[in-house]
């Protein structure tokens, strides 16, 4: 099981509200899990309860640094389970179901709105701003409780960048792009990389790397001849002897 206090937390962000939250029986359950998931170090994403299996209760949760590992989910589903069986915040038996929010995730605090800036998102709003509820485009900037969008579903007569209040703001999300799919990956590296040094664990070697014997000297070792050295046939003592040989004056029949 990992622990997400084990490195350095950032507990204002822990401790950060969110700005969307769910109305209802959600809102029960929501009650519930937070404090629970805020004591663990983890933050409440989003819940959401669909009829799915019966009815399952799924919860979102991430680090405050936005990461999630599977370790992570398991440790809270064993955390929260008997929590929410003495709580009881729904009437009937349902499945509980622990994610991460995901590479196209919901943007529920003005942190997360700060973190995506430069992203492209579909907002649907609670309040109507200029007569629409539904808005995508580029996350251009936070500024003060409200965030600047430039839009890519622009209609003739219509402001290319509009500035939408968070707190009016009933859904907002993230579109799947090469762009952020390249920053997960990243941000998934860095996280267990921090992870790995902070828990005191060191990364594997790459699979091509050949293992080392440290009895073993790792000098460059001397080539081997393995040809049969000769005594040389063509010496200057070999031709006298056979310029003799002609001339008759050794006998052929004698030893060297």
């Amino acid at each position: 099981m990992t622990d997400p206090t084990a490195g350095s937390v950032d507990f204002d962000l822990l401790a950060e509200p969110r700005l969307v939250v769910e109305p209802g029986v959600a809102a029960r359950v929501s009650a519930v899990a937070g404090p629970v998931l805020q004591g663990m170090g983890y933050r409440l994403v989003r819940i959401r309860i669909s009829g799915e299996f019966g009815c399952t209760v799924q919860i979102m949760a991430e680090r405050p640094d936005g990461t999630m590992l599977i370790d992570d989910c398991e440790a809270i589903s064993r955390a929260l389970s008997p929590v929410l069986d003495v709580a009881d915040p729904i009437e009937k038996a349902y499945r509980l179901e622990i994610s991460s929010p995901g590479i196209d995730r919901p943007l529920v605090r003005r942190s997360d709105f700060e973190r995506y800036t430069g992203h492209l998102v579909k907002v649907d709003m609670a309040v109507a701003h200029q007569g629409r509820k539904r808005f995508r485009g580029k996350l251009e900037a936070v500024e003060g409780d409200a965030i600047r969008l430039h839009r890519d579903d622009v209609r003739a007569g219509d402001d290319a960048v509009v500035v939408l209040v968070m707190e009016d703001i009933a859904d907002a999300r993230l579109v799947l792009t090469d762009e952020l799919i390249a920053e997960s990956m990243r941000r998934g590296k860095l996280a267990e990389r921090e992870l790995k040094q902070n828990l005191g664990i060191k990364p594997p070697p790459p699979p091509h790397a050949k293992k080392s014997d440290p009895t073993k000297s790792n000098a460059p070792k001397p080539k081997l001849n393995l040809k049969k050295k000769t005594a040389p046939k063509n010496t200057k003592e070999h031709r006298l002897a056979a310029d003799r040989l002609r001339r008759g004056e050794i006998d052929p029949t004698e030893g060297d």
